[in-house]
């Protein structure tokens, strides 16, 4: 085998196969900004050439990923690795051995496969053989260094980041409503516009309690908040309607509260399919978070409101754990839902809806119910929610007038912050449109390539500032104003607070804001001795008051009679529910709540007792009721029932007022056939048809031996 000349290593058969450039650089940012980096890698074809390679292949594929633990898939990698296995590369060029890996595993497999297929592998500097010593040690050097260099970058980039964000001065991209100033301070955004928008949304999920509620509120009012959006890649702030994500991203975001927050995300590396794969985790809580600097800029909102707000969202959350979850106040009839607690085993106690309709609320605690155990207590919820509600009004209505002005305030203060918001939008597309006449006024009339473009920018504003005056137009008539006369009938209704609570119009939705305004929890156990419900209401302000009632009755306690258990077991035999339920009826049986049997009622106690039986009467030919005997015959009710009173005729009843049962073969007797025979040719009903026949032809005799004489 002839060796070039040119370098020792490089042999005829690496030349006669293809020479591949790696292309890599580890960001996006580094392609966009680092050009002379990619000159210099497209420049190692050159040096292949120049080597004697007529077959030059560059692989860029992967310009804009990073090669380090984690990362995300390499297909420019892989193909290089694909390539080399079916013996087609002479040698692999990279300008630095850092732009092949930054990983031992990938390291490893490519030095594996050049060695096993007789590859090559260069920089800009030196040409290495895989299968020789000296050049595994020199290759093993530089992958460790390329890899640790990696790791002390990062560990030296990061503390760096973190000392200054310990200072609160290193700038990340600040949320809509804060801007960093000249001297690295995070200020308010001056427009009046956005700070009025920030602080709207708060106020509207303080009011409503709840995100999605208050992200509708902002649909269906048409107000638009601002978004931060990156275009052509510069930030700028944009108006648009908000979506549920970013009001719960604006709730949750400390920096509203005045914290300066850095670190609140952890990177994980999990694997996956064979591969590792860097995984962030959600948003810590801020005091878990690296770096914490509270009252560290002005806030639209306190700290404490941010707290209570992050408790609200917590309680709302049905994937939260159980004992903390509240739900949000929504329109269910269960008022105590999220607010009970058990007292024997201390977990929540939760509301289910029965009933047909699934609105009847029963308040139940499940125990151990899950492991193979029993349900610790449960009862039914109108009855305690009305005697709750008594309570209730007892220490509420004292308070009722001051109550009513407060809602009188409330919705002066919502009315002037909706109004607010759209004459803030008035005011500036206002400006944007006095700009845009501006700038299409100044321009030269004959350049009409400009000027007509300035003109649609122009006319687009005006028609939008139409449709904004037309908006603020209709804020302003729909605006509710209260007389003098409906103030004191606000008032008024404070006084009796008591007949607002019960009005029809104050939804469960409201009571249920009401109760968790007031109270904390509720505690309630069972005595059992007395089967009473006994209630602990710890109020918001620390106090806690008590009372007792008598637990409702479940549906344990209205069993069905054993004498209609009975019936209904003797009659289900042969016929169907809503026979059974004509003769319980009948009988003047009511169910155990009271209730008039019927259909439905007669299944479900059927069920409920393992009772089999049928939804219609099972037809039998051979057995007839007193009207199909009636029709069999062709005679009256009455000519049936006189037949059984008189026993000529055998009749089966299973229970008093149950359908006779009457067997057609006892209708077809010689008896029956002559009574019925004679009733049809006579019309009268006799019972000894043969005595009174021959009776009746002695004297036909006589009387024909008269007429003889």
């Amino acid at each position: 085998m002839n060796r070039i000349q040119k370098h020792n290593t490089i042999m005829v058969n690496h030349l006669q196969r293809k020479s591949i450039i790696y292309v890599r650089q580890s960001s996006e940012k580094q392609v966009l900004n680092n050009k002379e980096s990619q000159h210099l890698q497209y420049a190692l074809q050159d040096r292949a050439k120049a080597f004697g390679w007529r077959k030059v292949e560059i692989i860029d594929e992967d310009l804009g990923k990073s090669a380090a633990t984690g990362a995300q898939r390499r297909e420019g990698f892989e193909r290089l690795i694909t390539t080399v296995t079916l013996g087609e590369v002479g040698i692999i060029f990279s300008r630095e051995v850092s732009r092949l890996s930054r990983t031992n595993k990938d390291w490893c497999h490519l030095f594996e496969v050049c060695g096993l297929f007789d590859t090559l592998i260069g920089d800009e500097e030196h040409i290495y053989d895989p299968n020789n010593i000296d050049d595994q040690l020199v290759l093993g050097i530089k992958a460790t260094m390329s890899i640790v260099e990696l790791k002390i970058l990062k560990m030296r980039m990061i503390a760096g980041m973190e000392n200054k964000a310990k200072r609160g001065e290193l700038k990340r991209i600040l949320p809509p409503g804060y801007l960093w100033d000249e001297t690295g301070k995070i200020v308010k955004d001056p427009d009046k516009r956005v700070q009025e928008s920030m602080i709207l949304v708060f106020s509207k999920f303080k009011e409503i309690g709840s995100i999605r509620q208050t992200y509708l509120w902002f649909q269906n009012n048409a107000i638009e908040l601002p978004v931060n959006k990156f275009v052509s890649g510069k930030r700028r702030l944009i108006w648009q309607l908000p979506t549920k994500s970013f009001i719960r991203d604006v709730l949750q975001n400390p920096c509203y509260a005045g914290a300066y927050v850095w670190g609140r995300r952890i990177t994980r590396n999990k694997y996956e399919d064979g591969r590792i794969i860097k995984r962030m985790s959600t948003f810590l809580k801020p005091e878990e978070s690296r770096v914490l600097i509270k009252d560290h800029h002005e806030g639209y909102i306190d700290w404490k409101s941010f707290e209570e707000n992050q408790d609200m969202i917590t309680k709302n959350s049905l994937h939260c754990s159980t004992d903390e979850r509240v739900g949000a106040a929504r329109e269910g009839q269960g008022l105590l839902a999220g607010l009970l607690r058990c007292g024997h085993c201390g977990r929540k106690i939760h509301v289910r809806y029965w009933g047909r309709q699934g609105t009847a609320a029963r308040y139940m605690c499940k125990g151990d119910f899950d492991s193979g155990g029993r349900y610790c207590i449960a009862f039914g919820g109108s009855l305690v929610d009305r005697r709750f509600s008594k309570e209730l009004l007892e220490v509420l209505s004292p308070y009722g007038v001051a109550a009513s002005i407060k809602a009188y305030e409330m919705l002066l203060s919502s009315q002037e912050s909706e109004e607010c918001v759209f004459e803030n939008k008035l005011k500036q597309v206002s400006y944007e449109e006095r700009r845009a006449f501006e700038q299409y006024n100044e321009v030269d009339p004959h350049n009409r390539l400009v000027a007509d473009e300035l003109e649609r920018r122009w006319n687009a504003k005006l028609e939008e500032l139409s449709r904004v005056k037309e908006e603020s137009s209709k804020v302003r008539d729909e605006k509710i104003s209260i007389s003098t006369k409906e103030q004191k009938a606000l008032i008024k209704l404070g006084e009796d607070f008591a007949s607002v609570w019960e009005s029809k119009f104050c939804q469960p939705s409201t009571k249920k804001k009401i109760l968790r305004t007031v109270i904390k929890e509720v505690v309630v156990r069972l005595c059992h001795d007395t089967n009473e419900l006994i209630f602990v209401i710890h109020w918001k302000g620390g106090c806690h008051t008590s009372f007792s009632m008598k637990k409702p009755a479940g549906s344990k306690d209205y069993k069905t009679h054993k004498e209609d258990i009975e019936i209904i077991s003797k009659l289900s035999v042969r016929y169907g529910d809503d026979e059974i339920a004509r003769v319980l009826s009948k009988l003047g049986r009511r169910t155990g709540k009271g209730n008039r049997w019927n259909e439905f009622r007669v299944k479900s106690a059927r069920v409920r007792n393992g009772i089999p039986g049928h939804k219609r009467t099972v037809v039998d030919a051979d057995v007839l009721s007193l009207g199909k005997a009636s029709r069999y015959c062709n005679v009256s009710h009455k000519t049936i029932e006189k037949l059984v009173a008189k026993g000529i005729l055998p009749k089966k009843q299973i229970v008093p007022l149950a359908p006779w049962e009457i067997s057609k073969s006892d209708l077809d007797s010689e008896q029956v056939r002559k009574i019925i025979s004679h009733l049809h040719k006579t019309g009268k009903f006799i019972l000894d048809v043969d005595r009174y026949t021959s009776q009746l032809s002695l004297f036909e005799k006589a009387l024909d031996d008269v007429v003889n004489e």
